[in-house]
């Protein structure tokens, strides 16, 4: 018989504030140096190493050391679904302290959660995809349909080579911000490496933020009848 999984160890891990604020930053999906972390998270870089010690021990972030310097991101994808998970749940902050940073409304137009497309574009992409067929929902999961599978592959996705991984190949994900569902799973992040390698979105600076470009207005409205504000 499994072990009841320890809840509390893990929720212990995300409630102090500091590491709530340096695991949302990595929902990035890139690795941060603990200097920036640490900025982020407006603590001394002595706090945040402290913190990161106890996340890396908690399994919930990795870290890959380059010369002197050493990188941190979330472990895997299942950690940065809960987290996004716990946003969806958590009640707006009151009376917000100054260390916590405001979340600003790029964020909510347009983002990167982890590794797919989230807020007002991933949701309406999501949308998109199911009404022009090329998308099937199923319960909490998603079917790529034939003609799914065509647009893929125009687009540069190996649909063959996804459905071998160990990762869940595409499942709804709650966004957050907008209290409905988008892709999320390898093909959720496939979409979205093939945005980026199409320069239809791209990242503002020191955000995970998104800017859809006007390739991509143009692409989204004649292939999916998405104005941009719908995503804005």
């Amino acid at each position: 018989m499994l072990p009841e999984p320890d809840i509390a160890a893990v929720a212990t891990l995300i409630g102090e504030p500091a590491r709530a604020i340096i695991l949302s930053a990595l929902l990035s999906g890139k690795a941060l140096p603990a200097s920036e972390l640490a900025s982020r998270a407006h603590v001394t870089p002595q706090t945040a190493s402290s913190h990161l010690a106890k996340l890396l021990a908690g399994d919930l972030i990795s870290v890959t050391v380059m010369g002197r310097y050493r990188y941190y991101a979330l472990k895997n994808s299942e950690v940065a679904q809960a987290l996004e998970a716990l946003q969806v749940i958590a009640p707006a902050a009151k009376n917000t302290p100054s260390r916590r940073p405001k979340i600003a409304p790029e964020l909510c137009h347009a983002r990167t959660c982890y590794d797919h497309l989230a807020g007002k574009l991933g949701v309406a992409l999501s949308n998109g995809l199911i009404a022009q067929g090329y998308l099937l929902k199923v319960e909490q999961h998603y079917e790529l349909t034939a003609k799914g599978a065509t647009l893929a592959e125009s687009w540069g996705i190996d649909v063959g080579l996804l459905k071998k991984k160990r990762r869940r190949f595409a499942y709804a994900c709650l966004d957050w911000s907008e209290r409905r569902f988008h892709v999320a799973g390898a093909l959720g992040a496939a979409i979205a490496a093939a945005f980026f390698a199409k320069g239809w979105v791209k990242h503002l600076p020191d955000t995970r933020a998104l800017k859809v470009t006007d390739a991509g207005v143009d692409m989204l409205q004649r292939d999916f009848g998405i104005a941009l504000s719908d995503v804005m």
